[in-house]
């Protein structure tokens, strides 16, 4: 496979290939994601194949804003809406409950599903073209380090996926904060671009763990 090198520019192309069920590796502030249409059980598959991930572990999905978010999650907290409104777009990614309208392999087999609004405007742009939430790990090979830059992606995942657009370096270079809103507390399970103190300061005293 020729993967095609896109910029930020070529919008309408990238939103095009998701929607066939191809890959595009996208930038966003933390790290490159390697994005499928969540919606397309094949697509997100091949995400799994590409990346050499196993299908055990589920995945978040990008998306444009907490409007998207309720079309994939229930029983949302309105925490969950504080914290959009504080950190979205941004480094912040939300674990909650799944509604059970994207394909079981999203999630894993699970219930639950995380969901993040990426602080990037190409990113932003390709999802709101698309008009669907976006399965978007990492755009690396399991277990090797997450690519910042589209040239870092070609050399992972040349000839493994059908484009990368270039949205040039990541501002951020970290993953995202997962946070669970699931549980009683809520339970930081990765730290990542956002700090603790930032989101303690959002929720107010007692709603986060010790941990």
């Amino acid at each position: 496979m020729n993967t095609l090198y896109l910029t930020s520019d070529d919008v309408q192309q990238a939103a095009s290939l998701l929607r066939q069920g191809k890959l595009v590796a996208l930038p966003t502030e933390t790290v490159y994601g390697l994005a499928a249409d969540a919606t397309q059980k094949g697509a997100v598959r091949a995400v799994y194949d590409a990346k050499g991930r196993p299908e055990a572990k589920p995945l978040n999905v990008l998306v444009d804003g907490m409007s998207m978010v309720e079309t994939v999650c229930r029983d949302i907290p309105a925490d969950a809406y504080r914290l959009a409104d504080a950190f979205w777009p941004g480094p912040l990614t939300m674990i909650l409950r799944g509604s059970g309208t994207l394909p079981p392999i999203v999630p894993a087999g699970g219930d639950t599903q995380g969901v993040r609004c990426p602080d990037h405007p190409a990113a932003l742009a390709v999802i709101q073209t698309l008009g669907r939430p976006l399965a978007c790990p990492s755009a690396n090979l399991s277990g090797r380090p997450s690519p910042k830059t589209a040239d870092g992606v070609l050399a992972q995942l040349g000839g493994r996926i059908a484009a990368v657009l270039d949205g040039g370096p990541c501002a951020v270079g970290m993953e995202s904060t997962i946070l669970d809103l699931t549980v009683t507390p809520y339970r930081i399970l990765r730290q990542g671009g956002l700090g603790r103190e930032e989101i303690q300061a959002v929720l107010g005293p007692g709603k986060l763990d010790n941990g």
